[in-house]
């Protein structure tokens, strides 16, 4: 991989290589087409450039949601500690 960094290039060279063999193999199994690795790097990188930042905002969003449940929890649990001394 060279040594330009894209704002979408958020996987690992070991993860990139399994997205992009998972996707010439899709259009091999699914489509019957025989693509490269340029046109897969092309499909690939189009994904992470579109929905990357979807998948992204939407994992942080889901991370608030926990952070704040288990604050809740943390908050009683220190309330009942408190009730009790």
């Amino acid at each position: 991989m060279s040594g330009l960094k894209r704002a979408w290039d958020i996987l690992s060279d070991e993860q990139r290589q399994v997205a992009l063999d998972d996707i010439i193999a899709f259009f091999y199994e699914k489509r019957d087409e025989k693509i490269g690795v340029i046109a897969a790097n092309e499909i690939l990188d189009f994904f992470l450039q579109s929905g990357g930042k979807y998948c992204y905002k939407k994992g942080v969003d889901d991370a608030k949601k926990i952070l704040k449940q288990r604050y809740e929890d943390l908050e009683v649990d220190l309330d009942l500690l408190w009730n009790a001394k």
